[in-house]
């Protein structure tokens, strides 16, 4: 393998001004081509990890998610790594699986200088762990600690829910899902869901359980033939698309029709695909966008820059087969 010192013999330039050339430094335009075209011909790379050594950076950034099962969280991620790339920065992905021990031992790598920095899109009680000096942006999440924020503008997308609903024509509606203990601005979707219903004199009902996905799961047809069956509830806005294909899954074995008896809105509006669009009427988070504001973001704190504390960012409704639009 080719070394540095190879590469300046055959450009015939000195060990210094390739090293200036591979971080960055200007030289004159007949001593870079000659770099160039010496990396070429011995086919050099780069030893990114001696330069971490050294520069104190390891070009590696750490994504905390609590699971890549999530349709919004797996997106996120290929658009996170994707921008990162310009960076010449790679991703480590955390998957922590909804575990609290997961999410602090990531936390713990980070804060040894193992990456450079961290997004983190988490909902446990990680306060006392986080401190404005690790290099971190948080997605959709306010810490007591002056991070970063980005995140979808969700007291709006639950205010177009609740406005496209009632355009479709449904004149009852409901709100369910399920989330941490710990406030978060994914609440931000009830708050703008309610809003709009008071505001408009809609009736509505709200279906909202804290605790771990799987009791939701367990409680949640209870819920529906409670809440939405036997109070003839005719619109649902629920709280991101994974939940609201549950809900289908329910309302379809109980023989309600989808949208002719009740129509449904998620949020998120996922790709699971380029090619085949999601049969469910959705509110759009702008993910590409969000996964460029984070990474843009981090880049900024870890070379020092300024970074704004809260990036909020426009969503949109994504119609689908579950809305009479």
């Amino acid at each position: 393998m080719a070394s540095i010192k190879d590469v300046a013999k055959l450009a015939k330039v000195s060990v210094g001004s390739v090293s200036k050339y591979l971080n960055g430094g200007k030289l004159k335009e007949k001593t870079t081509t000659a770099i160039e075209q010496a990396i070429e011909t011995l086919n050099y790379e780069k030893n990114i990890y001696a330069t971490g050594l050294r520069t104190n950076r390891t070009h590696t950034i750490a994504l905390i998610i609590p699971t890549i099962w999530h349709p919004f969280f797996s997106e996120l991620a290929f658009y996170i790594e994707a921008e990162l790339r310009n960076y010449q920065t790679k991703l480590i992905l955390c998957n922590t699986q909804n575990n609290y021990e997961n999410e602090i031992a990531y936390i713990s790598m980070a804060r040894q200088n193992k990456v450079d920095g961290l997004i983190a899109l988490t909902y446990s009680n990680v306060d006392e762990y986080i401190s404005s000096e690790l290099p971190i942006v948080s997605i959709d999440r306010y810490f007591s600690e002056e991070i970063p924020t980005i995140m979808s503008d969700n007291f709006a997308g639950g205010e177009l829910a609740a406005e496209k609903l009632k355009q479709a024509g449904a004149n009852k509606l409901a709100f369910i899902g399920y989330g941490s203990i710990y406030d978060n601005s994914t609440r931000d979707r009830y708050r703008g869901f309610q809003a709009y219903c008071q505001t408009h004199g809609l009736e509505s009902e709200t279906i909202y359980y804290e605790g771990h996905h799987r009791e939701f799961n367990e409680k949640l047809p209870e819920f529906v033939q409670e809440t939405i069956l036997n109070k003839a509830v005719n619109g649902i806005f629920v709280v991101n698309d994974e939940q609201a294909f549950e809900i289908l899954a329910l309302l379809q074995e109980n023989n309600v029709r989808v949208p002719e008896d009740i129509q449904v809105i998620g949020f998120d509006g996922s790709q699971q695909s380029n090619n085949i669009p999601s049969a469910l009427s959705s509110i759009r988070q702008p993910i590409p966008t969000i996964a460029a504001e984070a990474v843009r973001c981090l880049i900024n704190i870890i070379e020092k820059k300024e970074a704004p504390l809260k990036t909020v960012l426009p969503v949109v409704y994504q119609s689908g087969q579950t809305t009479r639009d």
